[in-house]
């Protein structure tokens, strides 16, 4: 790839173990930084990681115009990189910035972006089988001024972190049925800030209650289930691969999409539709092995235990053959070259 941004090196490596610390704890050296202004975006480049200035009245901080996106690059078998599903990530995160006004990110700009900021910094790929690099690109509004508007100036940014396990145990949810995290209609399918700082509440709310997250469920019945806080929901049931649809008030993941498309390869029975609670509290009492779990790019396939229903505790399948692991698996091992990549998925250098 030709290099068209430019780089400033760090003088020292503030590389350490990160094996121990929380999810996106820790930066690695660098980062990449494109301003937008006048129409057009401006002098990209890799710099040394540092802190931001910014004027009390950008206007990120007081109307919501942010936007961010998630995605990771593993170290290969052969001990190549790859950036797993690039491209769809680019898609997703100009269709978010779309929905909140703000200016979309060529294609050359998000790649190159991404290819040189993660060359740079490649001796943070963990190399552990367990490991990635969380890549983090994101945008904010920097226009200086008080008063509803749509910015006319923005900063594109792509940080990275080390990272293991997001989730280190098979979690505990509840189905929430008083608060809602979307509407169809608003930005739920945007990976904007509003969207996540909404959802903080209810989400603590749950946890004082001794649950790791919550299902969601529509806002106008508080019945049918949409997300759970960071991933998509999937459930497997009487040999049926069972997720919400798509629509104005479920993000669009891309876990999710590499999940239902190998479900779909494998000879899996998918369907793409609306499930209520009480479809699922039906199954649990009448002794149906149900299979539950979250899909996304930060905790991949994170199992749950059991689900909360109107008070009732249902435990969920987690034995080893079930097929969230037999998935998981296969998606790793075409993240890692050890399985054709049929779908040109990997971004390899």
């Amino acid at each position: 790839m030709e290099q068209t941004i430019s780089i400033s090196r760090q003088n020292e490596s503030k590389l350490t173990d990160t094996r121990t610390l929380p999810f996106g704890k820790i930066p690695t050296d660098h980062m990449f930084i494109a301003r937008y202004a006048d129409g057009q975006w401006n002098d990209p480049k890799i710099v040394p990681f540092h802190e931001l200035t910014l004027s009390p009245m950008a206007l990120c901080l007081h109307y919501g115009q942010t936007v961010f996106e998630g995605l990771k690059a593993y170290v290969m078998a052969d001990g190549k990189i790859n950036i797993f599903r690039i491209d769809k990530h680019q898609e997703r995160f100009n269709r978010s910035l779309a929905r909140m006004c703000m200016p979309a990110v060529p294609k050359n700009l998000f790649v190159e972006a991404i290819h040189f900021l993660v060359q740079t910094d490649s001796d943070w790929v963990p190399r552990d089988d367990d490991g990635s690099l969380y890549i983090r690109p994101f945008m904010i509004a920097t226009e200086n001024r008080i008063g509803v508007k749509i910015s006319d100036e923005y900063l594109f940014m792509v940080l990275c972190s080390p990272t293991y396990a997001y989730y280190d145990h098979p979690l505990k949810v509840k189905i929430e049925t008083d608060f809602v995290r979307a509407s169809e209609g608003g930005t739920g399918e945007a990976k904007c800030g509003g969207n996540y700082g909404a959802s903080f509440f209810p989400a603590q709310k749950a946890k004082e209650e001794g649950f790791d997250q919550i299902l969601w469920t529509d806002c106008k019945n508080h019945e049918f289930i949409e997300e759970s806080g960071t991933m998509n929901a999937m459930f497997f049931v009487d040999n049926v691969l069972v997720t919400p649809p798509l629509g104005g008030s479920i993000l669009s993941g891309v876990t999710r999409d590499s999940i239902l498309t190998l479900a779909r390869e494998n000879g899996m029975k998918v369907e793409e539709r609306a499930i209520s609670y009480k479809e699922l509290q039906r199954a649990f009492e009448e002794g149906k092995t149900v299979e539950a779990f979250g899909a996304g790019t930060a905790a991949v396939v994170a199992p749950i235990e059991s689900i909360s229903i109107a008070g009732t505790v249902y435990n969920c399948y987690l034995g080893e053959d079930a097929v969230m692991f037999k998935i998981k698996k296969q998606l790793y091992d075409i993240r890692k070259g050890l399985l054709p990549d049929n779908h040109k998925w990997n971004y390899i250098f």
